[in-house]
């Protein structure tokens, strides 16, 4: 035997659901209780629908507490600031006793007051106002006629319908989440152990040599040429914890874009990215730098976009834990020093223009495309026009130290002679950088000019005593003992410990003893 209160329950489910657009957000076993949600609507955000008889009022009022409660938890699944939930019950009869000013007004929750429940009854005496009164809830016409003959099957097909429709619309976008299966960000994963690995047997991830030699990010080397150091730092990493703490991103990330976007389109981004990251690194941190951390970031790009293009889905599926995780990353990366957070904030913006370009799978918005790619071809071009250009101060004295001891290292005297030769032309250097540019001079023979150099860094830092001791030994190699004396005397005063410093002053000593 059919009742009017069950087809009207699952009528006006059907309605909510296939005219109305509403979701499923929970429905009970015995479906009798049905959450439905759709945030757009400003009026309603939230219906929660209950067939069910009802005996007395303060059961009803108690019921209607609970719902507040409930709808506290769903306001903050759904990020939202104010939450109103529309309440309808349909049952046979209503309350035995005294029920209408507990439906009166709209119950606020007691804790925040930011959950607003307005409750409506349905009744088989008074179902077509209570329909009204719905309507002017939902702030649209309910388009649904009261009949006299209906059976137990025509509500069977009524509710088939409703869930149907629910069932295939979630099914439709979570397809979207399902376009690729991941096979790129596991490439990237074993590519990045695997250079972590060769690495460490090659001299260590963490020594500024061997991370040099194998392509991380050193902007002397870029501007003498070395262009692929805008794509080989994307797989370097310094440090276990460096490498633990990108693959583990790269991993639930990677596999996240990759499955929205599908393999290839995120080969495009993931590469994208890195660059970008790269070449904001490039422009505004002069330090040696490496890691997929850009890139990573630039999956954080390509899911914002996504939510830019599908704020609905985004925010039903990934947005505020995206947008948390985002802003702890970029908030550790502006207060913790050493993270080189232009290359976060490049890579971000790189795997948002990159996924700009691609649009999403089985869609095109050409024009739009075309918008991003001549934009990103735009900044690249002005970006590298810059960074090339001779105005951006792109090599501080750090890095001008770590190219000539590079260079040292290999004896390659000439080049480092060079490079801090035209490091101290631009008026810039420190004591330490013109100490090694005097010792540059002495490997080639350049006696005089080290002399001049060693003592202007003695001016610029009276303590320095390597400066002494070489001074000593050039004035050894002259036969100016006395001079020698001098300043072997104030090497080992600065640093009596250094036993090198002790037997080179006994022997100009002795040379002086030979020669009186």
């Amino acid at each position: 035997m059919a009742f009017l209160e069950e087809y009207l329950f699952w009528r006006v489910t059907e309605f909510l659901i296939v005219k109305k657009g509403y979701r499923i957000l929970q429905l009970s076993k015995d479906q009798g209780e049905l959450w439905l949600e759709k945030t757009e609507n400003k009026q309603a955000q939230v219906i929660r629908l209950l067939h069910y008889n009802l005996d007395w009022s303060n059961w009803l009022q108690r019921d209607i507490e609970i719902t507040a409660e409930n709808g506290e938890r769903i306001r903050g699944k759904l990020a939202k600031g104010d939450l109103k939930i529309l309440n309808l019950y349909f049952s046979a009869y209503p309350p035995v006793d005294d029920y209408e000013f507990r439906l009166a007004e709209p119950y606020q929750s007691s804790d925040t007051g930011k959950v607003t429940v307005k409750s409506i009854l349905t009744d088989r005496a008074n179902a077509m106002d209570a329909l009204r009164e719905i309507e002017s809830n939902l702030g649209d016409q309910v388009d649904i006629e009261l009949v006299d003959d209906f059976s137990s099957h025509d509500i069977e097909n009524i509710k088939k319908h409703a869930l149907s429709t629910a069932f295939d619309r979630a099914k439709a976008e979570q397809s979207v989440f399902d376009y690729g299966k991941p096979f790129f960000t596991y490439i990237f994963i074993a590519i990045q152990i695997l250079v972590f690995l060769v690495l460490e047997a090659a001299g260590g991830s963490t020594d500024t040599s061997t991370l040099i030699k194998f392509g991380a990010k050193f902007n002397p080397l870029i501007l003498d040429g070395e262009w692929w150091r805008f794509f080989t730092p994307i797989f370097i990493h310094i440090g276990l914890l460096h490498l633990f703490m990108n693959t583990l991103a790269l991993y639930y990330l990677g596999t996240m874009v990759e499955r929205l976007y599908g393999n290839f389109r995120f080969l495009f981004i993931y590469i994208v990215a890195g660059f970008g990251g790269v070449l904001a690194s490039f422009i505004y941190s002069p330090n040696l730098s490496a890691g997929a951390s850009g890139a990573i970031f630039g999956c954080f790009g390509a899911l914002l976009y996504f939510g830019v293009t599908n704020p609905r889905l985004f925010w039903r599926t990934l947005g505020l834990n995206i947008l948390i995780v985002l802003g702890i990353n970029l908030a550790f990366g502006f207060t913790i020093p050493g993270i080189d957070n232009a290359g976060h904030i490049g890579g971000l913006v790189g795997g948002f223009a990159a996924a700009g370009i691609l649009h999403l799978p089985k869609k095109k918005r050409p024009l739009l495309q075309l918008v991003f790619l001549a934009a990103a071809g735009a900044t690249i071009f002005l970006a590298l026009q810059y960074g090339f250009s001779g105005k951006a101060d792109l090599v501080d004295e750090r890095s001008v130290l770590v190219l000539a001891q590079q260079h040292l290292k290999e004896e390659e005297y000439e080049k480092a002679y060079d490079v801090l030769s035209a490091y101290k032309q631009e008026g810039k250097s420190s004591a330490e950088t013109i100490f090694l540019l005097s010792f540059t001079e002495i490997k080639q023979g350049r006696l005089e000019e080290a002399k001049g150099h060693l003592h202007e860094v003695i001016e610029l830092e009276p303590s320095f005593h390597e400066a002494y001791y070489n001074l000593a030994l050039i004035y050894f190699d002259e036969k100016n003992y006395l001079e020698a004396q001098k300043y072997a005397e104030k090497a080992a005063e600065l640093n009596p410990g250094q036993e090198s410093y002790q037997k080179t002053l006994e022997q100009i000593k002795y040379y002086l003893e030979e020669a009186a």
